[in-house]
């Protein structure tokens, strides 16, 4: 085999062998909602509509928190590939203590505020009741999930990615089993499917931690946080943060100008939006493996590499999604027989996720690209392009707000400016950046 293939096969080799695993974490956790969804159910419908609300809250707060994990794995990669272990698992185990810390207050702010954040969403009554015990008890779970962020991009950085999956995979089964146990068998109703949600957290925290604590010790980096270690986190993840804030708000506009164009593009809207978002769970898997591979090979100085990685990482991206896309748009009008009993609703789902199969490639693109420079540390480009792109898709949203027509037409409009515009100000602004020499920083 010539040098270029070979080099080209231990590149896919370990690409692979990092987005595999983080592909089956990464799908593991929304089990979680499902398994509390699908327990919460049969209690009826006031506690179901509540858990929906609660979940909607929880997942907020802890999206915006990604930062932990994300800005951990990009600096743990960069120590250890410039050849210091020790130094990589002291920003893991500062990450922990941040992430502790914040997760704490995090619970507080939840259990006091539950009724008023719940009541903010427009909830009344026996719904309004079942949000607020469902959020109060599982907010003690907060400190866990943000953990499980935070030691598992350490162990990204690390280039671990199975013991994630592993813990994921186990506290889905644990998270199941409590919930029956505590809903039916102890007759907790929606309050016993919170806490078996924050005991399994808090457990899959712990394992997470433990083996954060073990690597640790073995390379002799202390456990107490280093002068200054928790701030320097913070200050890191804070760009990550307003990136994530800036997507979060793009999905928000979404969602109300989905309400605007009516019941069915709405209905349309919510299945469509849940199928772009397992797809994003796989191709968020080659990204989590550009973060680590990029990391290590910027730490270790070694831009051409960085480079190789890049070009690949795209490849695969873009390959991924198109392969996405044909089996999405393929098969759009099955997906959308088995989410509703109405013509008009199949319809407007058919066209959405038509329309957001064609932009899959791109997202591909996308989203490999954010892993790359999240990986090279270039968080602070990030912060300033999610806020760009964010302004340029707002004009278009309230254009299809103020002109599209409603019900299934609408819905395909809104999806060409949230799959098309948005998806390409995200491509452009990257990969101008991608393009040029100041994202590829070595050392440490």
């Amino acid at each position: 085999m010539p040098d270029g293939g070979r080099r080209a096969s231990t590149v896919d080799r370990q690409i692979l062998t990092l987005a595999v695993p983080a592909l089956g974490a990464l799908v593991a956790e929304p089990l979680f909602i499902l398994v509390d969804s699908a327990v919460v159910g049969h209690l009826g419908t006031d506690p179901l509509a509540g858990l929906s609300l609660a979940s909607t809250l929880l997942l907020t707060v802890v999206g915006l928190c990604v930062f932990l994990a994300y800005a951990t794995t990009a600096a743990v990669a960069r120590r250890l590939g410039a050849g210091d272990r020790a130094g990589a698992l002291q920003v893991g185990v500062d990450g922990l203590w941040l992430a502790a810390g914040l997760g704490v207050l995090l619970a507080a702010a939840t259990w006091l505020l539950a009724p008023w954040a719940v009541g903010a969403l427009g909830a009344e009554g026996e719904v309004a009741v079942q949000a607020t015990v469902y959020l109060r008890w599982s907010a003690p779970g907060l400190p866990g999930m943000l953990l499980v962020l935070a030691a598992t991009g350490a162990l990204r950085g690390l280039q671990d990615t199975r013991t994630p999956l592993g813990v994921a995979v186990s506290g889905a089964v644990v998270n199941a089993v409590l919930n029956v146990t505590l809903v039916y068998g102890a007759g907790m109703g929606i309050a016993g499917s919170g806490f078996g949600t924050a005991l399994t957290q808090l457990a899959m925290g712990a394992a997470l931690v433990a083996v954060v604590v073990r690597g640790a010790r073995a390379s002799g980096a202390p456990l107490a946080p280093a002068a200054g270690g928790i701030l320097r986190n913070a200050r890191t993840g804070f760009p990550l943060l307003v990136r994530t804030l800036s997507l979060r708000l793009a999905i928000l506009l979404t969602v109300v100008v989905a309400t605007g164009l009516g019941t069915v593009a709405l209905a349309g809207h919510q299945v469509v939006n849940a199928v772009w978002g397992l797809a994003a769970f796989a191709l968020d898997a080659l990204a989590i493996a550009a973060q680590a591979l990029v990391g290590h090979a910027l730490g270790a100085g070694d831009v051409p590499h960085a480079r190789a990685l890049l070009r690949r990482t795209l490849q695969w991206g873009v390959a991924a999604g198109a392969a996405l896309g044909l089996v999405v748009g393929a098969g759009s009008g099955l997906i959308a027989l088995g989410f509703s009993e109405s013509g008009e609703v199949r319809h407007a789902i058919t066209l959405g996720l038509v329309v957001a199969a064609v932009t899959m490639p791109l997202a591909g693109w996308v989203f490999v690209l954010d892993g790359v420079l999240i990986g090279a540390g270039d968080g602070r480009f990030l912060a300033w392009a999610g806020l760009v792109t964010l302004a340029v898709y707002v004009p278009f949203a309230f254009a299809v707000q103020a002109w599209a027509p409603p019900g299934a037409a609408g819905l395909a409009w809104l999806w060409l400016a949230f799959g098309g515009v948005f998806m390409t100000a995200r491509a452009v602004t990257t990969g101008l950046r991608a393009r040029g020499d100041r994202w590829t920083a070595v050392g440490a």
